[in-house]
């Protein structure tokens, strides 16, 4: 893949929302009919999500055509995302607002090209929390999206379950710049 990826800002939702459901069908098409995976209920999280504190998400463009994405929030000490965290992560990570990286997802042609790095540092770029953190799960790609972020600086903390149906994620950390 030789093109060049546009990076657009979106702030709120509305004007990104068909195409991050989009990307998100075509990046989890293999999982989609596994409930936790189910494009309404990611639909129903990101609307829940970007009505949060922080909220923005970086959408790629290959030549007009989202190809990836990414988004996050601002957390605090009392965010259910830490208390579903064990053990409880260190104060160092929640005595100050962090980054709560919620989904990012590249489709399979652009997979490897840089295109998820690009995506996630300009996802960063400008943040005031001196954390980010993440949560994975360890199966996906047979490991390789573990060690992806590993290779981008995050650490393991704990393990999480987030819903009933979702699988137990691996909850990883890493300072913002």
């Amino acid at each position: 893949m030789t093109s060049v990826i546009e990076l657009r800002t979106f702030p709120t939702l509305e004007s990104a929302r068909q195409d991050l459901l989009d990307v998100y069908a075509d990046v989890r098409a293999d999982l989609l009919h596994l409930p936790n995976y189910a494009v309404a209920t990611f639909a129903e999280r990101l609307d829940r999500h970007s009505e949060e504190a922080g909220w923005v998400a970086i959408l790629g463009y290959d030549q007009g055509e989202p190809v990836g994405y990414a988004y996050a929030n601002t957390i605090d000490a009392e965010d259910r995302w830490w208390r579903r965290v064990s053990p409880a992560p260190a104060a160092e990570y929640t005595d100050r607002n962090a980054v709560a990286l919620k989904e990012i997802g590249v489709r399979a042609p652009w997979r490897g090209t840089g295109t998820a790095r690009r995506i996630h540092d300009a996802l960063l770029v400008g943040r005031d929390e001196p954390y980010v953190t993440l949560m994975v799960n360890p199966l996906a790609g047979e490991g390789k999206v573990h060690r992806l972020y590993e290779a981008w600086g995050y650490r393991d903390i704990g393990n999480s379950r987030p819903s009933a149906a979702s699988p137990v994620l691996t909850a990883m950390v890493r300072a913002v710049r």
